[in-house]
């Protein structure tokens, strides 16, 4: 059938707003989940005073203190955290061809935890409490992330080594992942052997991902990595849907595959290490949101690493603004809920992948 002249181009106009108009809905999607999540709480606040607290008009002194200081800065941080831990595992998941990829199943986070435990418990980077809110405080978050980033770098080597030597398929992956994630958490559990009774307790909350342990300061830091992170993948899109049809032709299209590879490789695991050393582990947001993205807008990097940023965001911003109306007035780390969900979901691809 012959295309009139311009048909092709009217479909292409189409099938790009189809997806752009996917990420807007999501992105108002995020902001009224931000409003409610600041709103709802042990103490719930009205959502046109939320929303005037937050455009600085005026409203009662007690509800500017919960606003600014308290649910502001960790629906932030959820929302960061997420983008950041999602776009990390699109990245890794086109780098290395593998749709189980992400820095939780790979065994990288357990390496993040490991390096920050290792820098609080020996280095002395973090000061230690007996209570929930603040078992460990970061003295000095800059070299608890460094720490935490040369661990997540042996495991991303070893990740890239076996991905040379045997082929990054699924399967070799995910066994890959096990064993590391196993060398990593008996190593934090030989901290803890050594641990006094109260920093045994504190590492052991810590280990548990909570995004309300971030002051503004760490949400700055956090920000300024993750969006410069999003910024070197979005830089890379085209690179990655080279990749995705394989190492030859990216070849042949003048990719450097393997430098693509490590570099992605890297800021991906830096994006890793800054969270879990603020945060604790988070697990399965890496992996369950590129491919909800990808079964809504498909496989463009250049509408999914935007579409994984707004997902994981609204994931692990639902999932806070749940564990803290789950069981209120006490509040559950996020992590529990976002393994809950993400376990099923991991299952479901192996699932899949081996029906293939």
């Amino acid at each position: 059938m012959h295309l009139a002249d311009g048909e092709i181009p009217k479909a292409y106009r189409e099938y790009t707003a189809r997806k752009i108009s996917w990420c807007i809905a999501g992105m108002l999607l995020l902001l009224l989940l931000l409003v409610v999540s600041i709103s709802v709480g042990a103490c719930r606040i009205p959502v046109d005073d939320v929303v005037r607290a937050l455009v600085g008009f005026e409203t009662l002194p007690q509800w500017q203190v919960i606003v600014w200081n308290i649910r502001l800065p960790q629906a932030l941080t959820a929302v960061v955290a997420g983008a950041g831990l999602a776009v990390s595992g699109a990245a890794m998941q086109s780098i290395l061809r593998n749709p189980l990829g992400s820095p939780f199943t790979l065994g990288i986070s357990h390496a993040a935890a490991f390096g920050a435990a290792f820098s609080v418990i020996v280095l002395g980077t973090g000061t230690m409490h007996s209570t929930g809110a603040d078992a460990v405080v970061l003295d000095n978050p800059y070299i608890t992330t460094i720490v935490a980033f040369l661990f997540c770098m042996i495991a991303t080597g070893i990740i890239l080594l076996i991905a040379n030597i045997r082929g990054a398929s699924p399967e070799v992956m995910v066994l890959a992942g096990v064993a590391i994630g196993s060398l990593f958490t008996a190593g934090t559990m030989f901290l803890q052997y050594f641990a006094d009774d109260v920093q045994l307790a504190a590492v052991v909350f810590w280990t548990f991902g909570d995004v309300g342990r971030a002051d503004w300061s760490e949400l700055g830091l956090l920000s300024v990595v993750t969006l410069a992170a999003i910024l070197y993948f979005t830089c890379h899109r085209w690179n990655y849907n080279a990749i995705d049809a394989g190492d030859e032709t990216a070849k042949g299209l003048g990719v450097r595959v393997e430098r693509v590879r490590l570099f992605g490789m890297l800021v991906a695991s830096l994006i890793t290490a800054i969270t879990i050393a603020f945060l604790g582990i988070i697990g399965f947001v890496g992996l369950v949101c590129p491919h909800m993205v990808r079964r809504v807008i498909g496989d463009d990097h250049r509408f999914l690493i935007p579409g994984s940023c707004i997902a994981g965001g609204v994931l692990l911003l639902a999932s806070d603004t749940a564990a803290r109306l789950m069981l209120a007035p006490h509040i559950l780390p996020v992590a529990i809920l976002t393994a809950f969900l993400g376990a099923p979901v991991f299952i479901w691809l192996l699932l899949r992948g081996y029906r293939r």
